[in-house]
């Protein structure tokens, strides 16, 4: 297929043809903007993308606390095929970004040669996603990450398995007062959400019958830009933001630990303890930084104006010091630590 092919070769001619109703539902959704589109690819095109998509890597399978895991991932989408060299061409098309534009109602977006964090997704037995909101600037280009859009490519899946996109309205409440919208990742069904500070989801640990083991999560993800984002929308530089999952409701005094129970326990703390160390890291690379320049300043080596930009600098860095620290994420690590060394043996 050419990549100059009629833009309903690839996007089926329904969804063109009903860009309007989703541009509706885009802006009246809830806990956030977001829409949801079945059949979005053409299905004798979206057949081809999945008969193409690659194999699980395990050398790609490395999170970013530098774990290995049950997700892998290809962001040269261009080396798997014909039909994700033509899909490429497309997505980057003025047409395309033209259709995206319309129901999103963001003007000027910009594709992501990169593929930063994007391309085939698979997700195995046992892998979730916390909810987190996304890193807000591209590492390279710089520029605003506004739109997440995703085609889901399994044809078998059902919510009970684990692996349901959630979209939440505030994950750091207990379930029971979050408002969360639970989207099942099913075979060409396209879901664009906006990226922003309040745009948090993920999707619960995969847990598959015997009989269904051989299955896996698969998707295809595309992240938009733009130059320029709204004043009110824009927040200083940050990275993926995580919020730990709360215990499940079966949690409870009284309550004698199966095997399950203490693989759940154990994961959570795993996942504690990684965003803790990545947390002490950052602390430390804060600390240098904020030092540096205090012995800067003392020592007389800067000018005036550099001083004084100095001194503007170190205040933010010393704040930001401060609520790490004093963060309700660290603080709960306390009874945390001490039933891990009960589970441990060393309590």
């Amino acid at each position: 297929m050419s990549s100059s092919a009629p833009l309903s070769q690839v996007v089926s001619q329904a969804v063109l043809q009903r860009q309007a109703d989703y541009a509706a539902q885009f802006a009246a959704a809830q806990p956030f903007r977001h829409v949801v589109i079945d059949g979005f690819l053409e299905s004798t095109f979206s057949a081809q993308i999945l008969s193409q998509f690659p194999s699980f890597d395990v050398k790609s399978a490395i999170n970013e606390n530098g774990v290995a895991g049950g997700k892998s991932t290809q962001e040269r989408v261009r080396s798997l095929g014909p039909a994700f060299r033509t899909l490429d061409d497309v997505v980057q098309r003025r047409d395309f970004l033209a259709l995206i534009g319309h129901i999103t109602g963001i003007e000027n977006l910009c594709y992501d040669p990169y593929y930063f964090g994007g391309g085939t997704h698979e997700n195995r037995e046992g892998q979730d996603l916390d909810p987190h909101i996304d890193f807000n600037y591209h590492p390279i280009t710089r520029q605003h990450r506004r739109l997440n859009l995703i085609v889901y490519l399994n044809d078998n899946w059902q919510d009970a398995w684990g692996g349901s996109l959630q979209l939440h309205r505030d994950p750091y409440k207990h379930p029971s007062m979050d408002e969360i919208i639970t989207l099942t990742p099913l075979l060409n069904r396209c879901v664009i959400f906006e990226t922003n500070e309040h745009s948090w989801h993920g999707f619960e640990r995969i847990h598959l019958p015997p009989d269904q083991r051989h299955l896996s999560r698969k998707s295809f993800a595309l992240y938009y830009y733009t130059d320029t984002r709204p004043e009110k929308e824009t927040a200083e530089e940050h990275s993926t933001v995580y919020v730990e999952r709360h215990l499940s409701a079966r949690f409870r005094a009284g309550l004698t630990l199966d095997a399950n129970d203490v693989e759940e326990l154990r994961v959570l703390l795993a996942r504690r303890d990684q965003h803790l160390k990545r947390l002490y890291r950052n602390i430390h690379r804060l600390y240098g930084e904020v030092n540096h320049l205090k012995q800067q300043v003392l020592s007389g080596s800067v000018s005036g104006h550099l001083q004084a930009a100095a001194e503007r600098i170190m205040h933010p860095l010393s704040k930001r010091v401060y609520e790490l620290e004093h963060s309700t994420s660290w603080r709960i690590t306390a009874p945390l630590r001490a039933l891990k060394r009960f589970m441990t043996g060393r309590g």
